[in-house]
């Protein structure tokens, strides 16, 4: 175990003054565990669709070039694992729970690659807010094993770094104020929302729901005092920054 140095970058993130600090804290970390790779992602919403920005990462430019030439965002196994995570989880755990999927060959073709890169394992750390997933911590090498406590020290140390990134990034608190917002809206609630996301009016959800127009006016005021929204506009952008509709 080497968990001298997770705790060593937990205590020095936050007195990191650039992004390039930062990254200079983790190559000291990954390097004493021997990994190579690293990326971190934000997950957040703008406006109707869902936006994956890379706060940071070390890849090879020419494997990004590959990647992408190849589609292999589309079949590759830890992202699609990712969407259904609820905890950390390794490379070979997401091959294998997709073993008997019909993109089997694309997929060892995608492993292959990677290796090409000396990437022939690596662990990935969903991060989790009050909305839901809003990014990832992933890291990748040779297979080297992690011990249960390492495990989560690493997730705690991904978690930290996302966030000193936005920070660093100004992006803190555009997410803060969005996990600060009340999302628990009742079953009634949604169905209002879902529908005045469709374009409907007042009184075309009233008529679809079987209830007043006034009652649905009270239903959208409520959701919009919850979100915090200027106007109707508002509350259905938010909502689909937040994952609420699609």
């Amino acid at each position: 175990m080497n968990i001298h140095s997770i705790l060593q970058l937990l205590v020095l993130i936050n007195e990191t003054k650039t992004q390039a600090e930062v990254a200079a804290e983790l190559d000291k970390l990954l390097h004493s565990y021997g990994f190579l790779g690293y990326d971190i992602w934000l997950y957040h919403r703008a406006d109707s669709a869902r936006a994956e920005v890379v706060l940071m990462d070390n890849w090879p430019e020419s494997w990004r070039t590959l990647y992408a030439s190849r589609k292999y965002s589309l079949i590759d196994p830890a992202r699609r694992m990712l969407s259904s995570a609820q905890r950390p989880f390794r490379w070979r755990d997401a091959i294998h729970a997709f073993r008997d999927d019909p993109y089997r060959k694309r997929v060892l073709r995608l492993v292959q690659d990677a290796a090409k890169f000396n990437r022939v394992d690596g662990y990935v750390f969903p991060i989790f807010g009050k909305t839901g997933l809003i990014g990832q911590f992933n890291i990748s090498g040779p297979a080297i094993e992690l011990s249960p406590v390492e495990l989560s020290l690493f997730e705690t140390a991904g978690r930290r770094i996302f966030w000193r990134l936005l920070e660093l990034q100004g992006l803190a608190a555009e997410l803060d104020r969005c996990e600060a917002l009340d999302t628990d809206l009742t079953k009634r609630q949604m169905e209002v929302l879902i529908l005045l996301a469709d374009g409907m009016t007042s009184n075309e959800i009233a008529k679809e729901l079987s209830i007043s127009s006034h009652t649905v006016d009270w239903y959208i005021n409520v959701i919009q005092e919850k979100f915090n929204a200027k106007n109707r506009q508002h509350v259905i952008a938010i909502a689909f920054r937040l994952g609420l509709i699609t």
